[in-house]
């Protein structure tokens, strides 16, 4: 690969302060070379597909028969082009049996003359019938919105949805339970469309772009999760929906100077921390139209979050899910959709916050749900009962539940993933409904992570397994003895890939910082360290609470890139601070309340300094640090507040002051700003900007909708101010991911590699 020379003007020290000159004559690129297969570089990871990784899929279970359903090319043999479109194949969970269930030609719309381009597909509950999803745009961070037709099995007659809508404007359609009626959202409505005339009944006219029904604004997405927002009931009578009203909420806005001759303004409601939140609230309407009904729900509708609804299997009633602003209270209430009176059953709070992910699992008929809770300190499942007064514990143990993955209740077992004895590891469990012992399903051989696609009667599973030096393989697999059926994708020849390459030495540790605290880590480190030359030190740091670093999983791209930068001489590791998503109980994780980035930011530096006196062969005149997002804030928090340890800083898309970011997540984790001044003042990077004295990176893509370039520009402010210099990199357009724009991934990695062999070099 070659380095552009050009790339040096923005890595240089700034002869100006912020200001960039580029000089009048460059000199010719520099070439990266490669000096055989065991040497990675970044061209080879990030400009070619050289060490891109096998997946299998997309793939739906088929709920009537024990078989699910793939989208496959046809064979060579056939002559089929790119553009001939994929079969829809029925494959045989007992056995190797497989057919073609809907041949490529099958999705060919009338009068054209190549088949749709399938994004993803929907049985109806009969199977007689297939939702398909194409021509998507994306929407903040998934295609949601796009076109949708409807294929019927037997005849292969192909309807468009949407009657006479623009292209591409349609959201979430589903079927009816009976498969004889779709509802989707446009345009901030709700529709239902009947599948034998086509006729469309508009379930509300009130949707603007500031009153959104069916769908969810940008905060409650992000945070909640909340995008589909509309549930049909059981017997296909009425649709329940959430509404959002965000008028009054503050717009941001995105400018696009690149994408045509006059900038391009991208508009929306944002709720910044302690600002006015959308007003929420949900309806239940006819699905074919009428009146919508109300439920009677307390409190400010922009005080409070609404995160989970759903029908009784019944259809008598609902199941509604309230949190307070503050988020440390959740009242779970059972409404009655005729007359939208609500009682509450059970109520969960907490000294910190009460996580929102539990989405609603019916037991015993309606009677009673599955509950997750941190109550007695770690996060276990229970049984709650309708009734308010029925709640058992399910998983018993000193450990957490990470993700409750299946029900079988007809066997009587909750299946779940946990990791009791490695909290970087992830294995799949099970546990009686009516409580018991855990059991362990994944393979003990098989030390790592492991993840899993459940079947919706749990008896069959796509596993994925992979480890810090292993990439994936995914296979099908009986349970609960998970019995491999079929392997589906094996990933062979990226092991080989692998195998030959220079081995850097990779170690799992736990770092002990004092006050009893042990932090979980890994290090990828040179094969022989000198002791007498020393290596430089780089931390990948994430920190915060929506995530963990330090995890036993195959690492892709950035993996293979930092084993680059250990085969170069780097010495890269990552640690998991308290306040991280990692299974220690919820302690470990509910600490950070009210400081972040103050606490993660104390004990990353006191596991710093630990390592550098466990290890000889460690510079501590050489010690960097980079992250993205939460890791770009606690990479600024690190340099700022400890400028006498960290010499260099990368900050990828980071939040420069917690006062610029939404009222979900971060009130849920510092609270109401009126009430935290020293803790949101303290925890903001920007706040200590003026103790920058090493080298400081900081790249942001200005559309970014989520964490907001605003920020970086008024740090960069602060720091001009200060007289202190640094470097910036905005990537014009792209968004948090930085995903968007040709060649913007390798780009991306060669600055960051450039900027440390410039200012940590490896071989001093």
């Amino acid at each position: 690969m070659k380095r552009a020379a050009s790339l040096r003007f923005i890595l240089s020290t700034l002869l100006t302060l912020c200001a960039v000159t580029l000089p009048a004559q460059q000199p010719p690129p520099r070439a990266e070379t490669v000096a055989d297969a065991a040497t990675l570089t970044v061209d080879r990871i990030f400009g070619s597909q050289e060490f891109q990784a096998e997946s299998a899929g997309p793939l739906v279970w088929s709920k009537r028969s024990a078989t699910y359903f793939t989208l496959d090319a046809p064979p060579a043999h056939t002559g089929a082009s790119a553009d001939s479109g994929r079969d829809l194949v029925r494959h045989d969970l007992v056995g190797e049996g497989k057919s073609i269930l809907l041949p490529a030609s099958a999705f060919i719309p009338p009068g054209a003359e190549k088949p749709l381009k399938v994004g993803a597909f929907e049985f109806s509950t009969d199977e007689s019938r297939l939702l398909i999803f194409t021509n998507s745009k994306r929407v903040w961070r998934r295609h949601t919105r796009g076109d949708y037709w409807v294929l019927d099995v037997a005849t292969r007659e192909l309807k468009q949805l949407g009657g006479d809508a623009e292209p591409a404007t349609l959201m979430f359609a589903k079927f009816s339970p009976d498969g004889t009626r779709v509802a989707y959202v446009r345009a901030n409505n709700l529709y239902v469309q009947d599948l034998r005339d086509l006729r469309i009944t508009a379930l509300t006219t009130d949707g603007s772009a500031t009153l959104i029904n069916g769908t969810s604004d940008w905060v409650n997405e992000e945070e909640l999760g909340l995008r589909d927002a509309y549930r049909w009931s059981p017997d296909g009578t009425a649709i329940v929906f959430w509404q959002f009203d965000t008028s009054d909420v503050g717009q941001f806005h995105l400018i696009d100077n690149t994408s045509a001759l006059y900038p391009k303004i991208t508009s929306f409601a944002y709720p910044k921390v302690g600002e006015k939140n959308s007003a929420t609230r949900v309806g239940v309407v006819s699905a074919t139209g009428g009146t919508v009904r109300w439920l009677d729900i307390s409190g400010d509708p922009r005080e409070h979050y609404l995160p989970h609804l759903e029908w009784s299997p019944s259809g008598s009633q609902l199941l509604a899910q309230q949190l307070n602003r503050l988020q440390n209270t959740l009242r779970v209430m059972l409404a009655d959709p005729k007359t939208g009176a609500t009682r509450t059953i059970h109520t969960e709070t907490d000294a910190a916050w009460v996580e929102s992910e539990n989405p609603v699992q019916w037991l015993n008929g309606g009677k009673d749900f599955l509950w997750l809770s941190e109550r007695d300190g770690w996060r276990h499942a229970y049984v709650a009962g309708t009734d308010g007064r029925r709640f058992t514990r399910v998983t018993q143990g000193d450990f957490d539940v990470i993700d409750p993955e299946a029900v079988d209740a007809a066997g009587g077992w909750f299946y779940y993933t946990a990791s009791p004895a490695n909290p970087t590891q992830r294995y799949l469990y099970r546990s009686r409904l009516d409580g018991g012992a855990p059991e362990r399903l994944s393979p003990a051989g098989q030390p790592g992570w492991h993840t899993y696609n459940i079947s919706p009667d749990a008896q069959w599973a796509v596993h994925t397994y992979s480890n810090f030096t292993t990439p994936p393989v995914v296979a099908l697999v009986h349970l609960p003895d998970h019995r491999v059926v079929r392997v589906l994708a094996d990933n062979t020849k990226l092991r080989e890939k692998i195998a030959a390459l220079q081995q850097p030495a990779t170690e799992f540790l736990r770092v002990e910082i004092g006050g009893g605290v042990t932090l979980d880590a890994w290090c990828i480190r040179p094969a022989k360290p000198d002791a007498q030359r020393k290596h430089p030190l780089l931390f990948y740091v994430y920190g915060e609470p929506a995530s963990q670093s330090v995890q036993d999983a195959w690492g892709g791209k950035r993996g293979l890139w930092h084993r680059m930068l250990a085969q170069q001489g780097y010495i890269v590791v990552s640690v998991d601070n308290r306040g991280t998503a990692s299974p220690r109980g919820r302690e470990w994780r509910k600490v950070i309340y009210r400081q972040i980035g103050i606490l993660a930011a104390q004990e990353q530096a006191a596991a710093a300094k630990a390592l550098l006196a466990r290890w000889p062969f460690a510079d501590p005149g050489r010690v960097g640090i980079w992250g993205w997002s939460g890791g770009g804030s606690m990479s600024l928090n690190a340099i700022f507040r400890y400028p006498e340890l960290y010499h260099t800083a990368m900050a990828v898309a980071p939040n420069a002051s917690q006062l610029l970011y939404d009222t979900i997540y971060q009130e849920r984790y510092m609270g109401l700003p009126a009430d935290n001044v020293a803790g949101y003042r303290d925890g903001s990077p920007i706040t200590h900007a003026a103790n920058l004295q090493g080298n400081l990176l900081l790249i942001h893509g200005t559309g970014d909708d989520n964490g907001h370039f605003q920020g970086t520009e008024r740090l960069m402010n602060e720091l001009i101010a200060h007289h202190k210099l640094f470097t910036v990199l905005p990537y014009p357009g792209r968004s948090h991911s930085l995903s968007e724009g040709k060649n913007t991934e390798r780009h991306f990695y060669t600055v960051l590699t450039d900027y440390l062999h410039q200012n940590l070099p490896p071989n001093n």
